[in-house]
């Protein structure tokens, strides 16, 4: 009888705190389940996991005006681990406060493009002896104002301002721009080794060589078959069975990482890309924050003097405003969240913490945060909510100390779900009207300049003032919204940067 009590009583008050998950997140309303929302955090996780690795790389080994790497230290190693280390806390924070806060299916983490804009400023400028701290402080004035925006309503009120038709041709874009990612994180095509040739190639002189190309064809091919045959977690299903299989190869043809010798050639092409998949001799590790926290705020106007520092400011501006705005129409409209405007629900707190991020990547000394358009593999798994954001952050925790765990995923066996979900986007192409003219040339431009530029923003950038001019030669410049005429503008600047800089401080 006590027995049977107990477990009536146990089974209640876990019904009750499934019902308090399910209201907080909107699980049932959103037509998901919590086994869903799990499922797609955890193949969210595992589509972004390469920044683990791929920032260190990218920050890691230059030399700033201190004499110091990234971290404070001159050892490449201890260098690599400290941003490794600050990468996945900064992300695993900022991914569960979207989820908490915005209730949005969308991870955050340090933003591709800002750390190599980053990079290339610390090796441009290490004459002025300019730091990464510096740099990085420059990174939390952007993210400020950019909170500054959101508070006051202009991020969002732009975000609306957005003609549907583009808001379509964004997500469309970014569709093939992760396909093109997934395609060149993989090897399956990349930059010719010879000179004159095409901009990118199939494999290797034209041709598919190397058991790393083969483990990522066999994960797209059994996502796809997954997928048509409606089998749940397909996704996940593909990057552990190709993560499995890449292990595998490993271990009987020791086929190694890829290596550049000093002129940067690439001396064994056929190789893994980022990580080597082998089982570690640990699964644990103790993490390092020490670099948390390494940011100056106002040393790089000193040092760069005020022109310089405030448009490499705007250009951070700018790149973190638009491409948030693209990934999130992106992932609503894949998730099927957006209201028949194109908007998503609670569009003011996702920028809003997207704009925090910003602020805690640059404060974190790891780069700004944003959000991830690898959050669609986690949608295309069913993800609907910021449950599995929130998963996904608490994984990117568990990273910290887990890293040697997670890092055995190559890049070729989390690409696959890249190119999948880049298919699922692509079909939203439907929705535009390509008969008119006035409407499609501005999309088409938006869709094809992202993966041509390998920038969201460039796109974005293209579309609007196309549209704009468009509006303008048929006599509808009334048409045109207050706001997308200071975008336009301020994207024209931003094309034009360069020589506009050369201007001011010639």
């Amino acid at each position: 009888m006590v027995c049977a009590m107990s477990t009536e009583t146990t089974t209640r008050r876990s019904k009750t705190g499934a019902t308090r998950l399910d209201r907080y997140f909107r699980i049932s309303e959103r037509g998901s389940s919590v086994s869903r929302e799990v499922r797609g955090g955890v193949v969210t996780f595992f589509a972004m996991a390469y920044i683990i690795v791929l920032n260190p790389i990218i920050l890691s080994g230059v030399i700033d005006g201190s004499g110091n790497m990234i971290g404070g230290t001159t050892d490449l190693a201890q260098s690599k681990l400290l941003v490794a280390v600050g990468t996945a806390v900064v992300a695993g924070v900022m991914s569960i406060l979207m989820g908490v806060v915005a209730n949005f299916p969308i991870a955050l983490a340090a933003g591709l493009g800002i750390n190599a804009l980053i990079a290339g400023m610390v090796f441009t400028h290490s004459g002025e002896k300019i730091t990464y701290a510096d740099l990085m402080g420059l990174v939390v004035i952007e993210g400020v104002i950019i909170l500054v925006l959101v508070l006051t309503g202009f991020r969002t009120a732009v975000f609306r301002a957005i003609p549907g038709p583009l808001k379509v041709a964004i997500s469309v874009g970014i569709g093939l721009f992760i396909t093109f990612i997934g395609f060149i994180d993989a090897g399956f095509a990349r930059r010719p080794t010879s000179p004159g040739n095409v901009p990118s190639e199939l494999g290797i002189n034209g041709s598919l060589n190397g058991w790393p190309t083969v483990v990522f064809v066999v994960g797209v091919l059994l996502i796809a078959v997954l997928l048509i045959r409606k089998v749940k977690g397909a996704i996940l299903i593909g990057i552990v069975t190709a993560t499995v299989l890449a292990i595998i190869v490993e271990s009987v043809a020791k086929i190694g990482p890829r290596i550049f010798d000093q002129n940067g050639a690439l001396t064994n092409p056929d190789s893994w890309a980022l990580t080597v998949p082998s089982l570690p001799a640990s699964i644990t590790n103790t993490p390092d924050l020490g670099i948390l926290g390494q940011f100056s705020l106002l040393g790089s106007f000193q040092k760069l003097g005020i022109i310089t520092a405030a448009l490499f400011v705007f250009s951070l501006l700018l790149a973190d405003f638009f491409d948030t705005m693209g990934t999130v129409v992106a992932i609503g409209a894949e998730a099927d969240l957006l209201d028949p405007e194109g908007n998503p629900p609670g569009t003011d707190r996702i920028l809003a913490v997207d704009s925090i991020a910003a602020i805690a990547g640059g404060a974190g000394g790891v780069s700004s945060n944003t959000s991830y358009i690898e959050s669609a593999a986690g949608v295309g798994e069913g993800a609907r909510t910021g449950l599995a954001s929130v998963v996904t952050g608490v994984l990117f925790l568990l990273a910290t100390f887990l890293a040697p765990l997670f890092a055995v995923v190559p890049s070729e066996a989390a690409a696959p779900a890249l190119v999948i979900v880049g298919y699922l986007m692509m079909t939203q192409v439907k929705n535009i009207p390509w008969d008119d003219m006035e409407v499609g040339i501005p999309a088409f431009l938006t869709i094809v300049l992202m993966p041509f530029t390998y920038n969201i923003t460039v796109g974005i950038g293209g579309g609007f003032i196309a549209w704009v001019v468009i509006k303008i030669a048929k006599g509808k410049a009334g048409a045109v919204h207050p706001l997308l005429w200071v975008v336009t503008g301020l994207f024209v600047i931003y094309f034009a940067k360069s020589p506009i800089e050369a201007v001011l401080t010639g």
